[in-house]
């Protein structure tokens, strides 16, 4: 990333719109070149640009990231009329240490051993790229822009959308 102060602005903004969202979709390449998404839930968004979830380690998102490290995230919250997509870089990894960290009790659901289990494994992905759609989410404001586009002729409100490269 570099250290220009809009980019650490546009990096602070797109972490505040998706720090509340619960699931992205994952998408990485499989070996024959065809897409695969899945739900993933991210348990640490950082300010420097890295999103980490935990993974089995020999699960075919590890095996398709080993093969293409290029992924996109996807966050929706469409009752906010919010949308965003994140490119970037990931790695498999098994840091003890991050691991710990970041370590929930309800992750033994997917992890019965606990943190010990020899399947844990995390996702670390480290932003490129990323666009957000953030439109006006109160049907009256909606209508408002509609009506006054209507009256005056000019394009609605629809709200903002930003290409953010880092």
């Amino acid at each position: 990333m570099n250290n220009n102060p809009n980019t650490k602005e546009n990096l602070n903004k797109l972490v505040e719109l998706i720090k509340d969202i619960k699931v992205a979709m994952m998408t990485t390449m499989e070996d024959d070149g065809c897409l695969r998404s899945r739900p993933m839930r991210a348990t640490q968004v950082n300010a420097d640009g890295e999103i980490w979830f935990f993974t089995g380690y020999e699960s075919g998102k590890s095996h398709e990231i080993a093969h293409d490290s290029h992924v996109n995230l996807s966050y929706a919250k469409p009752s906010d009329e919010l949308y965003v997509s994140i490119s970037g870089r990931a790695r498999v990894l098994r840091d003890k240490q991050k691991i710990d960290e970041l370590w929930n009790p309800f992750l033994k659901t997917w992890f019965p051993e606990g943190k010990d289990d020899p399947n844990v494994g995390l996702i670390k992905v480290t932003i490129d790229k990323a666009e957000y759609w953030d439109a006006p989410n109160s049907a009256v404001v909606h209508l408002y822009g509609v009506v006054k586009a209507a009256l005056t002729g000019e394009s609605p409100e629809a709200g903002e959308n930003k290409k953010i490269n880092l």
